[in-house]
């Protein structure tokens, strides 16, 4: 039973009192400021953050280009600092150094950070298809049997250590080959890659989109390994496969459980919001140095990724569990690592059973 002396005073006791105007306005007004103070959202631990993220015109981000300008962040009442790197392998370091409080990255930099002892947790799952792609010039791609085929080759990766790289090295460990068995070299994103490999610096080229169908429009190169679209995913995964996650350390979450929430409730609108919006839609969201001087080709682009999105940000045990085994056999100190302890779903969850905003 609640103590008498806790209640408001209009309502202490059993019997019928009377109170002046005053008495009353003053009553009414505590009343109203506690109700109001029970309704009132807890304050953000820290409302100004920094999210790193490498390769940002990358459609594999493109939920947090969203989030950021359809002001989905500001919504939450967080001011949100974007730092773009040349990779994911850049970001993460910008993480685990302390100069970025997320960062959107793949979900195998969670595990490998995992398998070195720095908890790390994927907090928003953004696509369970990645959408990498394995592509070669088109003067060698006659000369392509399997991933064995790129042994001797120059391949280009966004940067070393990066979602792209990792990729590279579980296709070759797939195929027989150490990774030392083909010349990895950093490219960037975007337009530093579609340059290198026009320019002939590299002989193959792992990528996401928008440069997967620039650079196949263009007829530069030619697409061998694609896991844009279900049918191509499972066969390199075996199923769905955690891909762009946004990440944190730990310990920030455990600090910062309401800005964590609010970061997740930002990037869940953006999710909801590619899963009904038409190509054109989500084209004219993402600001023109994102999307390039060829919006036909975005557009083409966002078609065939929108699959890959998913809708509430939750990880899955399979896509975890897929991302894990792919990658085991490249990096086999992976095998220490508790899948469980990789991601924290509650986050996604309580984002999702919101009503959902336009």
């Amino acid at each position: 039973m609640v103590p008498e002396a806790a209640l408001p005073i209009c309502l202490k006791g059993n019997g019928m009192r009377f109170y002046s105007n005053r008495t009353l306005r003053w009553a009414g007004a505590i009343c109203l400021c506690s109700t109001l103070s029970a309704q009132a959202a807890p304050a953000l631990e820290k409302k100004e953050i920094s999210i790193a993220v490498g390769g940002l015109g990358t459609l594999y981000y493109l939920p947090l280009v969203i989030a950021e300008q359809r002001g989905y962040f500001r919504d939450q009442g967080l001011k949100v600092s974007i730092a773009d790197l040349p990779g994911g392998a850049k970001a993460l370091q910008a993480l685990v150094g302390g100069s970025a409080d997320f960062a959107a990255g793949s979900f195998e930099h969670v595990l490998q950070m995992q398998a070195k002892g720095v908890a790390i947790q994927s907090i928003v799952t953004q696509g369970d298809r990645p959408g990498l792609v394995l592509m070669m010039r088109k003067d060698k791609a006659a000369g392509w049997r399997s991933p064995a085929s790129l042994k001797g080759l120059k391949v280009g990766v966004s940067a070393p250590g990066s979602g792209t790289h990792l990729f590279l090295n579980a296709l070759l460990a797939k195929a027989g080959l150490a990774a030392d068995a083909v010349s990895a070299i950093g490219v960037g994103t975007g337009a530093t890659a579609v340059a290198a490999l026009k320019r002939g610096e590299i002989d193959a080229l792992v990528a996401v989109d928008p440069s997967v169908s620039l650079l196949e429009q263009d007829g530069a190169a030619v697409t061998k390994v694609d896991t844009r679209e279900q049918a191509g995913a499972k066969a390199v995964y075996g199923g769905a496969c955690a891909a762009g996650s946004i990440y944190a350390q730990a310990g920030f979450i455990l600090r910062h459980p309401r800005t964590t929430q609010a970061v997740a409730n930002a990037m869940i609108r953006a999710l909801r919001w590619l899963k009904q919006a038409t190509p054109a839609q989500v084209a004219a969201a993402v600001p023109a140095a994102l999307r390039g001087d060829r919006p036909g080709i975005y557009q083409l682009a966002l078609a065939r990724n929108s699959g890959g999105y998913t809708a509430d940000g939750v990880m899955s045990e399979d896509a975890a569990r897929h991302a894990y085994q792919f990658l085991l056999p490249a990096y086999p100190a992976l095998s220490k690592v508790r899948l469980e302890q990789s991601y924290d779903n509650r986050f996604a969850l309580r984002a999702s059973s919101l009503p959902e905003r336009p």
